[in-house]
């Protein structure tokens, strides 16, 4: 196949929604096949969390060096040069996908992330930046791109395509884990603080299984293959929940210090076991009334099983002795318990058993994981695995830039190769 160059990359500054010139073109048999211009992004405007993957172009011809301008290159600079945004955007550096090949592009993935509530600020970010000055187009998906959609189109003259959401996280998660081969993962000894025991799981999906997408909210998938999958329910109940609650009872104000407040805290000064009202273990049902019988066990196991969460706080000597970490640790144990209990009766009633946790929630959140890890392996008695994967969170956006990198061709090509 002979790849042609072209030097036609245009931008405008016409108030007006400009159509895209194609940057490159691929020429096979007697098709032109036609690339979008640069810059390629994805965007997921979630809830909580803003996820954005920019794909960095190591192939530029001198042409297209000498083309792309200022802007451009100075765009592209600053956002792989920097780990961090302002105050709280974050490239999340050790994710990069460096070397891959995307729309018949060679380059580095990278993907970046910032809290919904200064999605105002980004935007006028980029027109400090003259980013609206550019010519190019973007694939959104989440509320946050029907939210703000007016605002991005007035403010940057771009033309603004807004993706289902459950589609670009299908799309998303199926080629992220076929290109990157450690992609999912488990925990062996969940319940292990010093070692948990992470090892890598090799996935495919020749088998049914379940997707537990975890957002501000929860969506719940049943999929039986990469074009074949049913939403079958799903929970208000999620990481916009834990945030909000933690804001509320401890007064922090990111995501981020509630994580580290809940990891600092012991839930069982907030919340009441089998144990406090049966003085033991409720053995008609199976239940133990503390699974801390060993010193082995390891502090994790002291969340499962909650007879009631928030059981304590009812008296007031309880509610004195309990620390802001405490309320923390109590509030992630409630929101992860309810999604585990959904969770585990949807695989069962579907008869799957495996369970794949992804979202924006678990983001360098270790804690999650391994929770919900032993609370599926204890009440499956070790058949239903939990598994996680590396790029939680950015699945979605990612699916919203093979949306844009099919959609330069009617979707007629497969311009997503993975065969790295």
């Amino acid at each position: 196949m002979d790849r042609k160059r072209s030097s036609s990359i245009e931008h405008s500054k016409s108030a007006k929604i400009p159509q895209l010139k194609m940057a490159t073109s691929v020429t096979s048999g007697s098709e032109e096949i036609a690339f979008p211009v640069f810059p390629w992004f994805g965007i997921d405007i979630g809830g909580t969390l803003v996820k954005l993957v920019y794909f960095e172009p190591l192939d530029l011809t001198a042409d297209e060096i000498r083309s792309e301008g200022e802007i451009l290159m100075n765009i592209r600079r600053y956002l792989t040069s920097n780990r961090a945004y302002g105050q709280e955007g974050v490239r999340d550096d050790a994710l990069e996908l460096k070397k891959i090949e995307l729309g018949g592009r060679q380059g580095n993935l990278h993907f970046i992330r910032f809290p919904t509530s200064k999605m105002t600020n980004f935007i006028d970010s980029c027109v400090t930046r003259n980013l609206h000055t550019l010519t190019f187009k973007i694939f959104a998906t989440g509320g946050g791109a029907y939210k703000f959609e007016k605002d991005i189109v007035e403010k940057l003259k771009i033309s603004w395509s807004k993706c289902d959401e459950l589609d670009t996280l299908m799309k998303g998660l199926c080629y992220i884990s076929k290109l990157n081969s450690n992609e999912c993962f488990y925990y062996e000894e969940p319940q292990n603080d010093a070692n948990p025991n992470k090892n890598p799981f090799t996935f495919d999906m020749k088998h049914p299984f379940l997707l537990v997408n975890i957002g501000s909210g929860i969506s719940i998938l049943y999929v039986e293959s990469e074009s074949s999958y049913r939403r079958i329910t799903g929970t208000s109940i999620g990481g916009g929940t834990f945030l909000g609650l933690c804001c509320l009872l401890t007064g922090c104000s990111t995501y981020d210090e509630a994580i580290q407040l809940a990891s600092e805290g012991d839930s069982t000064k907030v919340d009441k076991l089998v144990k406090d009202i049966y003085g033991g273990d409720y053995e008609r049902f199976g239940l133990p009334g503390h699974i801390v019988a060993s010193s082995d066990n390891g502090e994790l196991c002291k969340q499962i099983p909650v007879e009631y969460s928030f059981g304590h706080m009812n008296l007031l000597e309880k509610r004195e002795q309990a620390s802001k970490a405490d309320l923390a640790r109590a509030t992630l144990v409630t929101v992860l318990n309810n999604i585990g209990s959904i969770s585990m009766m949807c695989a069962r009633t579907e008869n799957v058993d495996r369970v794949l946790f992804s979202g924006s929630f678990l983001r360098i959140n270790d804690l999650s994981m391994r929770i919900l890890a032993y609370a599926m392996d204890y009440w499956s008695d070790s058949k239903i695995k939990a598994i996680f994967l590396e790029h939680e969170g950015y699945f979605s956006a990612v699916g919203c830039l093979m949306q844009f990198i099919t959609d330069a061709n009617n979707a007629e090509h497969d311009l997503t190769n993975t065969s790295q």
